[in-house]
Order: C-alpha cells, then sequence, then structure tokens
C-alpha cells in the first residue's frame, strides 16, 4: 500500500529483456542510502505499479522484474534508458497518510491530451477509458503515474487535475507533453462508496456523501 506522495524521481538506467516481461533497472541514489536504504524484496511503486525490488546492480541502483501481464496493463512498454520516473516505497504501519490510499495496481493507461496555466499552477487533461471516467468523481482522489492528485473535472471519457509548482517540480509530471502515456489507479475507497450508493460519477464526493445521507 502506498501513499501516492513520490518520495524521488529515478531514472531508467536499463531495459533487459527476460523470459515472460523486462526487467528494469533504475537509478534511485535518495532510495539506496543509510541505514532505511532500500532492501531486497521490498514493494515499491515506480510510476505508480507496485514492483519487488529483485536485484541491487550497484550502490545507487535497483532491478525490478515487469511481468507480461503489466506490461499489458502499464505504459511500461514505452519506457526506454533515460526515461524519468516517479518512486514511492511502500507505506509503514504508523505512517501518516498524506495523500490517499493507493494500492500499486494500475487500472488504466491515461494519455495527456491537454494542459493549460491557471495562475501558478498546470491543469491537465487526461483522456482514459469510459469505465475508469465512470469510476472518477470532481474533488476525489487519483493517482497518475503514483502521484496523488484532487480531480477537478471529469467528463465521459476525461478528467482533469490541477498540478501546484511543487508537484511539478519534485515528481516527473513536470516533464510530460501531450501526447505522453502514463499510469492510471482509481481511488478504492471511493470506488467502493459509488458501488454502494450508484451515484453519478459527476457528483463530487460532497454530493456523494449528501445522497446516501438523504437515502
Amino acid at each position: 500500500m502506498f501513499t501516492g506522495l513520490i518520495q524521488c524521481v529515478g531514472r531508467i538506467r536499463a531495459v533487459n529483456l527476460r523470459e515472460g516481461g523486462i526487467s528494469l533497472e533504475v537509478e534511485a541514489p535518495g532510495l539506496l542510502e543509510g541505514q532505511e536504504a532500500l532492501k531486497l524484496g521490498e514493494s515499491i511503486a515506480v510510476n505508480g505499479a507496485c514492483l519487488t525490488v529483485a536485484r541491487l546492480p550497484s550502490a545507487s541502483c535497483f532491478a525490478a522484474d515487469v511481468l507480461e501481464e503489466t506490461l499489458h496493463c502499464t505504459m511500461f512498454s514505452k519506457l526506454s534508458v533515460g526515461s524519468l520516473v516517479n518512486l514511492e516505497r511502500a507505506l509503514r504501519f504508523g505512517d501518516r497518510l498524506a495523500g490517499h490510499l493507493v494500492t500499486g495496481h494500475v487500472d488504466g493507461i491515461g494519455v495527456l491530451c491537454a494542459q493549460r496555466s491557471e495562475g501558478r499552477d498546470r491543469v491537465f487533461r487526461f483522456t482514459c477509458s469510459p469505465e475508469f471516467a465512470r469510476g472518477t468523481v470532481r474533488k476525489g482522489s487519483v493517482a497518475v503515474n503514483g502521484t496523488s492528485l484532487t480531480v477537478c473535472a471529469v467528463g465521459a471519457d476525461w478528467f482533469e487535475v490541477a498540478l501546484i509548482p511543487t508537484t511539478l517540480r519534485e515528481t516527473m509530471l513536470g516533464q510530460l507533453s501531450v501526447g505522453d502515456r502514463v499510469n492510471l489507479e482509481s481511488d478504492i475507497l471511493g470506488a467502493y462508496v459509488r458501488r454502494a450508493l450508484g451515484c453519478d460519477t459527476t457528483l463530487s464526493v460532497r454530493q456523494i456523501i449528501a445522497a446516501g445521507f438523504a437515502d
């Protein structure tokens, strides 16, 4: 389980073909130093997908295997040497939950179709599957490449999020261009609530809660 608060931006050092998938080598010196350094067997979210640290090729690099099934469900097939990736270590019991609950199980792939400035912020619009859009609500949470963001608008096959300067600077989202693909994960708690109440996904979280009490 993760929070969607990115701890480090890594860089792909190698993409190696393996039977049934690929192996990624990721440069992440900030996560491989000190007493709390990343360890073999540990779970880590790479662009929002939960992977296992399989090898430590160097003092500043870890390797993780990506199965063929994961390649089909994520944008990992588009990664190449030099690609930037968001990294987050698994949540520990007792840690502060400052983002939202992120499982690391990617629900779909989105495409950045437009972006615009609103003051200091940047508003990104992503296209997505109609199914994913139905599970997304305005003012709810969404993970884009593992980053916890708040949905500010949603349509039949798209949603928008506003990124503050800190997010643009501290994650790889600031490097995205129109046409780039991203991993998406919907808010699992919101999914259960919407399923139980059968509410319109264009409603805000507050309206969904109010509808539940009205019933």
